[in-house]
């Protein structure tokens, strides 16, 4: 069955299948004026119009958009005059919104900053050390966001070179722990935490005891615990425990940060 639509735009009208309309939901363009149009609502009575339509034009138009609806859309149709056609002869996908395209761009923006946010925060101290430029304005946002910038802490670039455990000829009771502590690493470490162990004939822990760096650093600068061990410095602790309560002898002594 042959129907008659007639454009929107110039009135031209032309005779069309029902399957071209079906189609593309109606949507079709018009073949003197190109504009895309209904055409199911621009549907006429065919005694009205038979005497006003565009024969065989339109037809080729509507026969060329047919082939390219059952073809790849990058073939394209072919225009009356005979030139390829850049856009097919339905209605093409149509552009989300700018707003929306906007709206989307921001929300990618803000969730990058907030990851490199959340990295910059969560190697603070790595960056620090790679750019020490970079420490004094972290120390400063840590300060504001309530975080800790210190320095690295690699207890497998930290050893205990060596250590002796020796009574006190001058005092009774009393014993000296002697270690020297040793940063391997380029770079510089906290000072790292000690725990001594006092063990008896069977090896078996009889006291244990957790040492700060503030318990076994001698006294100096009020900010030499801040300043760390320098890149492959050492730093030498004597420390002495009142032992008159406990029969211990041995030790055990390793180094670690909380």
């Amino acid at each position: 069955m042959t129907l008659i639509t007639r454009c929107s735009n110039c009135g031209t009208a032309f005779r069309v299948q029902p399957g071209q309309l079906a189609a593309r939901g109606g949507k079709v363009r018009c073949g003197k004026c190109t504009q895309i149009f209904d055409g199911v609502s621009g549907l006429v009575e065919q005694d009205g119009a038979a005497a006003d339509s565009e024969p065989s034009p339109q037809l080729a138009l509507f026969e060329a958009a047919r082939r390219a609806a059952a073809t790849p859309l990058a073939s394209g149709p072919t225009s009356v005059s005979g030139e390829p056609e850049l856009l097919p002869a339905f209605l093409e996908e149509v552009a989300p919104p700018p707003r929306r395209r906007l709206l989307w761009a921001l929300a990618v923006l803000v969730t990058l900053v907030l990851l490199a946010a959340q990295a910059l925060l969560h190697f603070r101290t790595e960056i620090a050390v790679l750019v020490p430029e970079a420490r004094a304005p972290l120390a400063r946002a840590c300060a504001r966001l309530g975080c800790e910038l210190h320095l690295p802490r690699r207890p497998e670039l930290m050893s205990i070179e060596t250590s002796d455990l020796q009574t006190d000829n001058r005092r009774d009771g009393v014993i000296v722990l002697n270690a020297v502590i040793r940063n391997r690493a380029p770079f510089a470490q906290d000072y790292p935490s000690l725990e001594l162990t006092l063990t008896d004939e069977r090896d078996q822990a009889v006291v244990r005891r957790v040492l700060a760096p503030l318990d076994y650093l001698p006294a100096g600068p009020a900010d030499r615990v801040a300043q760390g061990i320098a890149p492959g410095a050492e730093a030498v602790m004597r420390v002495t425990f009142d032992s008159s309560r406990v029969k211990a002898i041995g030790y055990r002594l390793y180094l670690f940060y909380p």
